[in-house]
């Protein structure tokens, strides 16, 4: 049986020039600032082939065609032909990113209570959103970026899947650095972490503290609904 479009993986541009757009991995795309370029981005950091995308039995190949300022993934330099992964990030220099969607991620995910979106981000009826696969985060229509360092969004994360529900301190520091270094993460770097945090919400909205430190219990997100009048 032939396959279809949404048997394939596909590639969503997001911060930069080409934002929102996406493009179906059904054989090779070229990245660059050539026109004639499967995914043409009109910025001069950007090589005139800058890289490759290939689709192989094994899943799609990322690689760079000796570009002037490199392409990573997940924030490391493609120095040599890699598989992607579902939910990798892409950076192409510095105008542009993708989120890599592999073709088993590309259906809609049931989850009790609703369901998610092609992108991963569950229809939770708050002004807070999160998309667990980029690492995007969104407060109303507003997108915080830069994006979120790992641990914050880690620390995020975590807080919106109990959303309401305090979460204890101990239970925070495992989720965010791992069992075996949560053992000498001291209570001030927690703080410092969700401090940081804070403050980059509040840089999108300062109306309302999401964060909500339960002293002698731990820390929940507070998270009003969209529709709530400022």
């Amino acid at each position: 049986m032939a396959r279809t479009s949404d048997d394939f993986p596909i590639l969503v541009a997001q911060t930069g020039p080409l934002n929102g757009l996406r493009w179906t991995v059904e054989t090779t795309l070229v990245v660059g600032r050539e026109p004639n370029c499967e995914i043409p981005i009109p910025n001069r950091e950007v090589s005139r082939y800058h890289a490759r995308l290939t689709l192989t039995p094994e899943g799609v190949i990322i690689e760079d065609l000796g570009s002037k300022n490199g392409t990573h993934c997940n924030g490391q330099l493609v120095v040599e032909p890699r598989l992607l992964q579902d939910g990798d990030i892409i950076q192409v220099a510095l105008a542009q990113q993708f989120l890599y969607l592999g073709s088993d991620a590309t259906a809609t995910i049931p989850l009790e209570g609703g369901e998610m979106d092609v992108l991963g981000i569950q229809p939770i009826a708050g002004r807070l959103r999160l998309d667990k696969r980029s690492r995007r985060v969104w407060i109303g229509e507003k997108e915080l970026v830069p994006p979120l360092s790992v641990s914050q969004f880690h620390l995020l994360e975590l807080l919106y899947d109990r959303q309401g529900r305090v979460v204890e301190r101990q239970e925070l520091i495992t989720s965010v650095w791992g069992d075996e270094e949560a053992v000498g993460v001291s209570e001030q770097a927690l703080d410092a972490l969700i401090r940081r945090l804070r403050d980059r919400l509040a840089a999108i909205d300062p109306t309302h503290s999401y964060i909500i430190t339960m002293r002698g219990h731990g820390v929940r997100l507070d998270n009003p609904p969209l529709t709530t009048n400022r």
